[in-house]
């Protein structure tokens, strides 16, 4: 069902991209107003606006719902758990750091040799 959607919101967004790209622009109906092709055009003298438009929102709306349904297959399909599955670790496995450690009063201290005062 998933691949079936799936397909459809592919085709749907191609066909989507195909309608916008055949609409025309605001200004290219310049010449319809001046009587140039108005009446030899194949959706009438309103041009293809209305018809693309339309047939654009109505893609568009398919597009949406197979969206919304896309989201809702993979929330199905996803499970967040509490449990972390990793595998159990032996107390053999865990390698110990063997570190000497000094007493807390053995701080080192930093001796400096006293530099003379200049001559004056």
């Amino acid at each position: 069902m998933e691949n079936l959607i799936l397909l459809a919101h592919l085709l749907v967004a191609l066909i989507i991209i195909g309608l916008i790209l055949m609409q025309q622009g605001k200004g290219a109906e310049m010449g319809a107003s001046f009587g140039t092709g108005a009446s030899q055009t194949l959706f009438g003298a309103t041009g293809t606006g209305n018809f693309f438009a339309k047939l654009t929102a109505i893609f568009a709306f398919v597009f949406f719902v197979t969206s919304f349904s896309l989201a809702i297959i993979a929330k199905k399909q996803s499970s967040i758990s509490d449990e972390i599955n990793l595998p159990a670790l032996q107390e053999a496995d865990v390698p110990v750091l063997e570190v000497e450690t000094a007493p807390a009063n053995d701080v080192p201290v930093l001796e400096v040799e006293e530099v003379p005062a200049p001559a004056q």
